[in-house]
């Protein structure tokens, strides 16, 4: 029991100095925590951040796949693809946003990274169900309906886009960038 006490202190000490800077002690207490008990991808996670932030990407990228063999999750997931993305590797880091979200639909850092890779492959249409699939989820996503509006514009699919839209300004008549995406499908 002590040993899971160990861990839960060492695991929230490191979060509370990698929340404020401190990336040594951060990494020095996460450390302690992998290896008081090694079955939780949090300290990993915590540790590829402390990686990130040091501009030490590889070595992030392994300790987000170490945390991942050990729970696959949208965290560990969206932070390969972060790498893959910032390292030119854009198939890979699509493929990882699309897992990230599979995972968790309200992960808003992988859907970014998707859709960025998504039109940076020029990929819109593969983005476009994700995206469907994460609103069903969550009809309340502002932010995802306009994204699929401006993915469906891209695709020329605009009266499926203004749908999206009117929806949008249903809900804030006042939303500048709905109107302007709305205008631009509408022909206006």
């Amino acid at each position: 029991m002590s040993n899971h006490l160990d861990y839960e202190i060492n695991k929230e000490l490191g979060e509370c100095y990698l929340f404020m800077g401190e990336l040594d002690k951060a990494e020095e207490y996460y450390k302690k925590a992998a290896s008081s008990n090694g079955v939780h991808p949090d300290p990993y996670l915590g540790l590829a951040t402390i990686a990130v932030q040091r501009g030490r990407l590889d070595e992030a990228l392994v300790l987000y796949k170490k945390a991942d063999a050990i729970e696959s999750n949208d965290k560990a997931l969206a932070g390969m693809g972060l790498i893959h993305m910032d390292q030119g590797n854009h198939e890979e880091a699509l493929k990882f946003f699309v897992r990230a979200l599979e995972s968790n639909p309200d992960n808003m850092i992988a859907m970014s990274g998707m859709i960025q890779e998504g039109y940076a492959l020029d990929r819109v249409e593969d983005v476009v169900p994700v995206l469907l699939s994460s609103l069903e989820h969550d009809a309340a996503k502002d932010a995802v309906r306009f994204s699929v509006a401006g993915c469906l514009i891209w695709l020329g699919r605009n009266t499926e886009a203004m749908e999206h839209l009117e929806l949008l300004l249903e809900k804030d008549p006042d939303n500048e960038g709905a109107r302007q995406l709305y205008a631009k499908a509408s022909g206006e």
